[in-house]
C-alpha cells in the first residue's frame, strides 16, 4: 500500500510485507526475472535490475534465488514467461489506483483485480483513466533524526536529486530515475540511515480520506497487495498516522 509515500504509510507497508515474506520473494523473484530479460544481467547497466537486487537482499534473499532468477531472465534457465500489465481504477473517495502486475495468465489477473475492486467499495477503470495524475520518480525516506535538513539537502542536490520535502518525521527526496541510485549511494555511504528507498509513482495531487472512506480505502490497497499477481498498487490518497492505526487494530 503507498499512497504520497507518507512516513506512516511506508511504515505500515514494511509492516505488511514482513507479515508476507514468501509473496515477498515471488514479487522479487518476478521483477528480478522481466528486468534481466529486457535490460540484460549487467547491473551496472540495467538500474532496474540493481533495484531489484537490493529489494531482494533487503528481505534476505538467498543469493541463489536471485542468482537463478536473473539466468531465467537471460534465457539461460528455463522459466515463466512474465508480462507487465498495469490496471487503472478509483477507490472510495475518488483516489486514484495504479495496480503494476507482473502475469503468466492476464485473464486471470485481471479478473481479480476487477473483483476485488469490486468487492472492496473501488472501481476498475479504462487505460490512462488516472495514469496521467502520476510521475515515476525515486523516492528516499530519511529519518529527521539522521541528519540535518541543510546537510541532507546539500549532499542531495549535490548527486543530482529534484527536491525534498520536510514531513512530520521524515525528509522526502525524489529523484528522476536514472539518477536514484546515484543519490541513494551517496546517502548511503554518509552512513545516514535510510527509511525507505524505491522507484515510486508520485501523484500531482492528493486527495484526503476521512474515517469510513479512509478505512475502506486501506482495506482495498491491502487487498489488491495481497493479489498474487501484484507487484505495487499506487494511489493519491493522503490518510492520517491516526487512520492507519485504527485500521491496523481493527
Amino acid at each position: 500500500m503507498s499512497g504520497h509515500s507518507k512516513w506512516h504509510s511506508i511504515k505500515h507497508k514494511k509492516a505488511a510485507a514482513d507479515a508476507k515474506r514468501g509473496k515477498i520473494f515471488t514479487k522479487y523473484i518476478k521483477e528480478i526475472t522481466i528486468a534481466a530479460r529486457l535490460g540484460g544481467s549487467d547491473v551496472e547497466a540495467n538500474p532496474r535490475l540493481r533495484h531489484a537486487i537490493d529489494g531482494a537482499r533487503g528481505v534476505n534473499m538467498p543469493a541463489d534465488n536471485i542468482k537463478k532468477a536473473v539466468m531465467r531472465g537471460t534465457g539461460e534457465l528455463e522459466g515463466v514467461n512474465y508480462e507487465e500489465i498495469s490496471y487503472e481504477g478509483y477507490g472510495p473517495g475518488g483516489a486514484a489506483i495504479i495496480v503494476e502486475t507482473l502475469t503468466d495468465n492476464k485473464n486471470r489477473t485481471v479478473s481479480e483485480v476487477r473483483h476485488t475492486f469490486d468487492k472492496y467499495g473501488g472501481r476498475m477503470g479504462e487505460q490512462g483513466c488516472v495514469g496521467w495524475m502520476f510521475a515515476r520518480k525515486g523516492l528516499i525516506l530519511v529519518s529527521k533524526d539522521a541528519i540535518g535538513e541543510d546537510e541532507l539537502l546539500e549532499l542531495v542536490l549535490e548527486n543530482g536529486a529534484e527536491d525534498m520535502k520536510v514531513e512530520d518525521e521524515a525528509y522526502e527526496v525524489t529523484t528522476d530515475i536514472k539518477d536514484f541510485h546515484i543519490v541513494l549511494t551517496a546517502i548511503k555511504e554518509k552512513n545516514i540511515e535510510v527509511v525507505s528507498g524505491e522507484l515510486s509513482m508520485i501523484p500531482s495531487t492528493l486527495v484526503k480520506l476521512e474515517g469510513k472512506q479512509a478505512q475502506q480505502m486501506l482495506k482495498l490497497s491491502d487487498k489488491l497487495e495481497d493479489l498474487d499477481d501484484t507487484q505495487n498498487v499506487w494511489s493519491n490518497f493522503d490518510i492520517s498516522e491516526e487512520e492507519v492505526e485504527t485500521y491496523e487494530n481493527s
